[in-house]
């Protein structure tokens, strides 16, 4: 794969002068398999520069070219939605898109998003929106560009992506203000807020009862702080400290949604789901189950570090620093948590600035230059 996205080098040429071998050969390649080319990517002349901006007029084809992605996959794979199988169409044209990109077709990911909501047990009738929507969907987008480059194949990869979009469905429900309060506390006061984390400074307590050790120590002194610990805010601790257990009870509820949309969920997924807080469960898994697995705790890390709501609601972080990010990513590998491969494919994608927008949609805003001088320094003679 190119080391720099085929939409980014049309973003750098001058207006005038935006040629793309790659839109050609793959634009012959639609012709003698006999696929209807959209006809945006034919339009590469001067009427067409002039009646879009320039931004608008690379979205338009970056559009179609996602159209004549479907299209070679549906010819050659016999694609049709939440179909699996083999994916070689999908890996071929990978290599001309966007580096950074959804391979699950965008109404299945709308379906997908909508498992996160959750019925108010409170105050019926009110649906808590899944907070953890847009987390999701950049987390996901940022694994398949890591996975595509480590090699994963296609059909591997499609998988993937549906996990890494349901990585946080056991949170659904996840009451933002109650949610906030508890781990902020805890943060605060400098306890442990993951199953693994805390089984390291409570090494007694029972595996997978994480959540009743932490109520029976600490739900008193929430109580203090005038946070009831109620069902509800328990289902909150759970969240995080059970977060295994109310992973099973979610796919119960989501299982007959991803029938209906024929994905399969296999074990190999929630050993990927489960792995950032319960490592141990891949003590024996294939590697490249480990891998991908690793994949998402870097980039769910890294999308999390420079998550703005997040950090506001309960990291207690006041700004986001990407130099933060990778001293964390660096934590986690010096635990054996990551590895070198995963780090150093993470690093190249976001020194070639292909993370960006996603960093600028978590933040809310845009990157400074000294931010964007700090990433293109990740990569030899980005700097």
């Amino acid at each position: 794969m190119a080391s720099v996205s085929w939409s980014n080098e049309l973003a750098e040429a001058p207006i005038g002068s935006i040629k793309n071998t790659q839109l050609t050969s793959a634009t012959k390649m639609a012709d003698r398999a006999g696929i209807q080319v959209p006809w945006t990517l034919y339009r590469m002349d001067r009427y067409d520069h002039l009646q879009y901006s320039k931004d608008q007029w690379i979205q338009r084809v970056h559009s179609a070219f996602v159209a004549l992605t479907l299209s070679f996959t549906r010819r050659y794979s016999g694609w049709h939605v939440g179909a699996t199988g083999n994916f070689n169409a999908i890996s071929l044209m990978l290599t001309l898109l966007s580096p950074v990109t959804l391979v699950v077709p965008r109404r299945v990911v709308a379906e997908l998003m909508r498992l996160y909501d959750y019925s108010h047990p409170l105050k019926p009738g009110m649906v808590i929106r899944g907070y953890d929507r847009a987390h999701a969907v950049r987390t996901a987008k940022m694994c398949v560009a890591v996975a595509h480059r480590l090699g994963h194949p296609a059909d591997r990869i499609y998988q993937y992506q549906v996990a890494c979009l349901l990585h946080d469905v056991s949170r659904a429900g996840l009451d933002r203000r109650l949610f906030g309060k508890i781990w902020s506390w805890a943060k605060a006061h400098g306890i442990p807020t993951r199953p693994r984390e805390w089984r390291a400074v409570h090494p007694a307590t029972i595996y997978g009862r994480e959540t009743e050790a932490f109520l029976s120590r600490y739900g008193a002194d929430l109580e203090a702080a005038g946070i009831p610990m109620t069902p509800w805010a328990k289902e909150q601790v759970e969240m995080r400290l059970g977060h295994a257990r109310r992973l099973r009870r979610r796919l119960v509820v989501v299982r007959p949604t991803l029938r209906r949309l024929g994905l399969r969920w296999t074990p190999w997924m929630q050993d990927v789901v489960l792995y950032y807080y319960y490592p141990e469960k891949l003590a024996k898994a294939k590697p490249w189950v480990k891998q991908l697995a690793e994949i998402l705790v870097a980039c769910e890390q890294f999308e999390a570090y420079n998550n703005r709501q997040r950090g506001r609601d309960y990291y207690v972080r006041r700004r986001e620093a990407l130099t933060d990010a990778f001293a964390y990513l660096d934590k986690l590998a010096q635990d054996g948590i990551l590895s070198g491969n995963v780090m150093c494919a993470l690093r190249g994608l976001a020194g070639e600035g292909a993370f960006d927008a996603i960093l600028e949609a978590a933040r809310g805003c845009s990157l400074t230059n000294a931010e964007r001088c700090y990433l293109r320094s990740l990569v030899p003679g980005g700097g």
